[in-house]
């Protein structure tokens, strides 16, 4: 059997689905399982030992849809559903048996705009493993996985000599500020953990981790308190995602290396700014605790994230209360 799953982004989402590609291998150990995303989640890849072969979406979607007609799939499993995934879908049809996964975009729109939750308590992972029921695919209880390949493993020595018996990681990160603490939040919320604290995110989220320390230094006129240590920038996902699975801990917004933490059962303090848990895409079968401003009559504000507060309060993320 020659199997394809279609996710083009993001990096959680990705994620999220690798249940979905263990169990069709462990239910069908002779099979070829493809997957087919963008070329900038290539890193996501590379030591998965239960894909066969990766296509990327580059540039026109029907020449890549040519490209797969070719591998002639018994199986296509569309867990995006969106514009792209269909036009794939047309140039495999007649070819391929289709299990397409269902959304929930109009239950979210009706959540964000009229605040009245008919989401179903599932969580999206469980959601996708049951487009796959018909198939007899089973969920294992596993939970989610994240392979790291060996030239991407960072040493803990390689670190500050503070940082290299233990340490708490806060994943900065953010695809929209709303998702994302300000400042002052972030301040008050590092002056509650006891641990050394090391900021991961990508380049963008640099300049903020080192303000963060600026602040401190500042301060106190003497090396900061607690104890931080900039990485946002300094290494890729998978590195990061090493530095990860070595922490005692995680902090992390609603963004992906969430849910790379929750891959490797670390106890996750996720914080929610305008989106909710209640979307289904909390940390996965891990121990997890939710930072939230529950019961704000703006919020959810929407299903993505915006640049800036539309209220202009911010009060979603201004009034968390952090519990230790």
């Amino acid at each position: 059997m020659k199997i394809l799953v279609l996710r083009f982004s993001s990096i959680g989402d990705i994620v999220l689905t690798s249940p979905v590609v263990r169990n069709l291998k462990n239910k069908f150990p002779n099979s070829e399982i493809h997957f087919c995303t963008k070329k900038k989640y290539s890193v996501l890849f590379e030591s998965n030992p239960f894909i066969s072969k990766v296509y990327f979406l580059e540039k026109k979607i029907i020449n890549l849809g040519r490209i797969l007609r070719r591998e002639k799939y018994d199986v296509v499993i569309d867990l995006h559903s969106n514009l792209r995934t269909r036009i794939i879908k047309l140039c495999l049809f007649g070819m391929s048996k289709l299990y397409t996964f269902k959304k929930l975009n109009f239950k979210k729109w009706v959540y964000v705009v009229f605040k009245i939750n008919r989401l179903p308590p599932i969580h999206i992972v469980d959601r996708y493993m049951n487009t796959l029921s018909s198939m007899g695919v089973e969920n294992d209880g596993l939970g989610l996985d994240y392979f790291i390949p060996e030239k991407d493993h960072v040493l803990k020595q390689s670190l500050p000599v503070s940082f290299q018996d233990n340490y708490v990681v806060y994943a900065l990160g953010g695809q929209h500020e709303t998702k994302k603490l300000p400042f002052q939040k972030i301040v008050e919320l590092c002056l509650l953990i006891k641990e050394p604290i090391v900021f991961l995110g990508a380049k963008e989220d640099y300049i903020q981790a080192q303000n963060i320390i600026d602040h401190f230094q500042q301060q106190q006129n003497k090396p900061c308190f607690p104890l931080l240590y900039n990485g946002c920038g300094l290494y890729n996902l998978n590195q990061s995602a090493s530095l990860l699975k070595q922490s005692a801990w995680v902090i992390a917004h609603d963004t992906g290396l969430m849910h790379i933490a929750a891959a490797f059962k670390k106890k996750i303090y996720s914080i929610w700014g305008n989106t909710v848990p209640d979307f289904g895409m909390y940390p996965y079968q891990t121990e997890y605790v939710v930072w939230e401003n529950k019961g704000l009559y703006c919020r959810p504000c929407s299903k993505i994230g915006y640049s800036v507060c539309p209220k202009g309060h911010f009060r979603c993320m201004n009034d968390i209360i952090f519990k230790l």
